[in-house]
């Protein structure tokens, strides 16, 4: 395959247009029609399927398909996803000495339209020069950020590859991650009963009370080095002349040994139970396995393509766990192989995210490196 050069400029106008776009969870439309325009415009077939209904949102998720143009070689996809941690609809952005960044005020949203360009540009090169490929689809997913609801909603029916690459984690450029833990939910009501707090508090239960005796003597945070746990939300309470009768939590745990996290997580149920049975309260509780984790190994196909695609380019391949999540778990735990690839995205959801010109160009020569890498394995 002929080694084509990156248009800098080029790169450059498609990612900041892509960041332009205002994209939260739930309101991917814009996005999505944008980006439906682009490869339609480059002859690919474009379908959505109905996650918005399942979703409650405005966008569905995306899958187009480039057809290949020779025979025997597998067929793989690519995936990003549309939404960003939080919106940024007035969106300053600024470059200057190779970086691009906003002033500040909001985040850039380069999770994911980094990885999202990188895709989209190397989809734009292989056609302009009819570069030798299999069949490649893109998948596109909405509601990565608040709990991978898009790809749980994707129909498979659409998808047609044997592996893939998320594009969804940070540099150097090609990490690979090889492991995720797995990652559960609590939905904690404690109950208790309301009273006048200067009348006649001893006729009271306070849910309060309940949820900080049992959080006190809880394991929060690193648990130990695969596992963690955190007690993120809080409500409850009406005013402070009323014993407090209910209390809202939300809560999770996560670990790389699903043995330590079912650990974890009864620790934290039985504190809440008995808590509540200490005060004369009740405890109600739902878990939610959020996802499964996985682990992959230097013999995992996607992996052996993206390093030999590294190598190819001169570039180390980096191996390494995570602790959070991504579209890949939920593609891996329903049939569809991949790994997560680092792409150009610095500082995620702060508005101090940033991205290195050079690397969002790095990203895209490794995407055509993929493909091909992937052309030399046809039979």
């Amino acid at each position: 395959m002929t080694e084509i050069a990156v248009q800098n400029d080029r790169l450059v106008e498609l990612f900041t247009t892509l960041c332009q776009i205002n994209s939260p969870p739930r309101q991917e439309r814009a996005i999505l029609e944008y980006v439906k325009g682009f490869l339609r415009g480059l002859g690919l077939e474009v379908r959505e399927d109905n996650a918005a209904d399942i979703v409650a949102g405005d966008a569905n998720n995306l899958v187009a398909t480039l057809p290949a143009n020779i025979s025997g070689a597998p067929k793989i996809f690519f995936n990003a996803h549309f939404d960003t941690v939080e919106p940024n609809p007035d969106v300053k952005i600024i470059i200057q000495d190779g970086i691009i960044r906003t002033d500040g005020t909001s985040i850039l949203g380069a999770d994911d339209k980094a990885g999202m360009s990188a895709i989209l540009e190397a989809i734009r090169i292989i056609v302009e020069n009819n570069l030798p490929r299999g069949q490649i689809q893109l998948i596109f997913t909405v509601c990565e950020e608040i709990g991978l609801k898009g790809a749980r909603a994707l129909d498979l029916s659409l998808v047609d590859s044997d592996f893939g690459f998320v594009y969804d984690t940070g540099p150097p450029v090609g990490t690979i991650i090889t492991q995720t833990p797995y990652h559960d939910r609590l939905a904690v009501h404690l109950i208790g009963k309301p009273a006048h707090a200067g009348v006649e508090p001893e006729k009271g239960i306070s849910a309060i009370q309940i949820a900080a005796h049992a959080i006190s003597q809880m394991r929060l945070g690193r648990i130990d080095p695969e596992t963690t746990a955190n007690i993120g939300v809080i409500h409850g309470g009406q005013a402070t002349n009323i014993v407090c009768p209910e209390v809202f939590i939300e809560a999770e745990a996560r670990s790389l040994d699903r043995a330590k996290l079912d650990a974890q997580i009864g620790h934290m149920l039985s504190l809440f139970e008995h808590a509540a049975h200490l005060y004369g309260g009740e405890a109600i509780i739902e878990i939610e396995r959020h996802y499964e984790g996985y682990q992959l190994t230097a013999q995992d196909l996607p992996v052996q393509v993206v390093r030999r695609a590294l190598k190819r380019l001169g570039l180390e391949a980096p191996m390494r766990p995570t602790g959070g999540g991504s579209d890949a778990n939920i593609f891996i735990a329903r049939g569809l192989p991949c790994c997560v690839v680092g792409t150009a995205h610095q500082k995620i959801h702060t508005h101090e995210e940033f991205v290195l010109i050079d690397d969002l160009a790095r990203s895209v020569d490794l995407t055509l490196a993929i493909v091909r890498e992937v052309v030399e394995m046809r039979s």
